[in-house]
């Protein structure tokens, strides 16, 4: 089997929080003490095993994700990008993402983090309405997010930051107001989700108990075409369902992701997915973070799930991410990937129906792409299509 030479992306999760969003389903934990020291020696130690076993490939990107890795020290996070340099073949433009609340205790690191190897930085901003914030449990308010956004324009060479419609109540001119006086502060890209209701989160309890209600629907339509039209007219093009960007500034570690890439997932709940001897090696670690130090302490990682995915559940996440992509999947990368030919992985009749109605289109490139009606409807086409 000749060696694998497509870039890999690392992704190093720090699972810490100041306080645990009620939206939030993420491996996040809000602890009165992080022994910083301790779980740094671990992340490190864990990227030195998952190294030694995939050899030393090249590295297109790096992204410290969590929980709230702006509240590690730059130091670790130094120490990080400089173990993942050590190990493997930095690509020379490699992309370093962490992201960052919008506090005034975590901007003032940023410059520092600059310096510690970070290039892109991405804010969990999610609203610049005080009431919107308020009720999305964030920490900072509508002043420090721009000011945040400022300061993070003028230190990184690239920079991205999030925000949450489809709210409930917020009305189509609200949420187009309060779009283009985010994209009056973006520099080239966005992360612009709909608020979905994750079980086991605090909205999940609110929600279920009526508490409140979301655009649903034609209305839920109205506001992801609304989200379209505007960032269009400041140059964001939406290169996947909820991603924005100038041409040439999409997330490339993303990408890897959405384009069925090989990637690490270092840290406490964090996945990977490797092409290993022509199988598709699926990892996933021990979520609570005491007891993944504990098992990387003593064993040198924290996998507790590992299983080789047969072709045809290959076929099934390739197309599940590639289909989110305005590019669109590619036949021969779902076989090369899968092992499975394409034509195997999805319900001929139904792929049809769905081209008939428009749904689904095959662009000049023989690439198979979500229409925008489709892109819509994503959730409920995928189980049909797929075998």
């Amino acid at each position: 089997m000749p060696p694998v030479t497509e870039p890999l992306a690392l992704y190093i999760h720090w699972p810490f929080c100041a306080a645990k969003c009620p939206y939030c389903d993420f491996n996040s934990h809000v602890r009165d003490s992080v022994d910083e020291a301790r779980f740094r020696d671990a992340l490190r130690r864990e990227l030195a095993h998952e190294a030694a076993r995939v050899g030393r490939r090249p590295l297109a990107s790096i992204f410290f994700g969590g929980g709230t890795p702006s509240l590690m020290s730059p130091d670790t996070v130094a120490a990080l990008i400089a173990d993942a340099r050590a190990l493997f073949d930095a690509a020379p433009e490699i992309e370093v993402t962490l992201e960052a609340n919008p506090t005034s205790v975590e901007i003032g690191r940023l410059a520092a983090f600059r310096d510690a190897g970070v290039n892109r930085a991405s804010l969990g901003v999610q609203s610049l309405e005080g009431e919107a914030l308020r009720f999305l449990g964030r920490k900072h308010d509508a002043r420090e997010a721009i000011a945040a956004l400022e300061a993070a324009r003028a230190i990184f060479p690239r920079l991205s930051f999030d925000l949450i419609y489809a709210r409930p109540g917020q009305a189509e001119a609200a949420w187009r107001a309060e779009l283009r006086r985010a994209l009056a502060l973006a520099a080239d890209h966005l992360s612009l989700y709909q608020l979905t209701i994750e079980p086991g989160t605090q909205f999940a309890t609110l929600h279920a108990r009526g508490d409140f209600a979301l655009p649903e629907g034609d209305d839920a339509a109205r506001l992801y075409h609304a989200t379209a039209e505007e960032a269009a007219r400041f140059g964001l093009l939406p290169y996947e369902v909820s991603n924005y960007a100038r041409p040439g500034a999409e997330s490339r570690h993303n990408l890897a992701y959405w384009r069925y890439g090989d990637y690490l997932g270092i840290g406490a709940g964090a996945h990977q997915r490797l092409l290993l001897d022509g199988r598709m090696v699926a990892t996933r670690r021990h979520r609570a973070p005491e007891e993944w130090a504990r098992r990387v302490e003593q064993h040198g990682h924290a996998a507790t799930e590992e299983e080789v995915l047969p072709p045809q559940d290959r076929a099934r996440e390739a197309l599940l991410m590639g289909l989110r992509l305005a590019e669109g999947v590619d036949p021969a990368r779902i076989a090369a990937r899968s092992g499975l030919a394409f034509a195997a992985a999805v319900d001929p009749a139904m792929l049809a129906a769905l081209l008939d109605e428009d749904y689904l289109a095959w662009t000049p490139e023989g690439r198979l792409r979500a229409t925008p009606e489709g892109i819509v409807r994503l959730d409920a086409l995928l189980p049909v299509l797929l075998r």
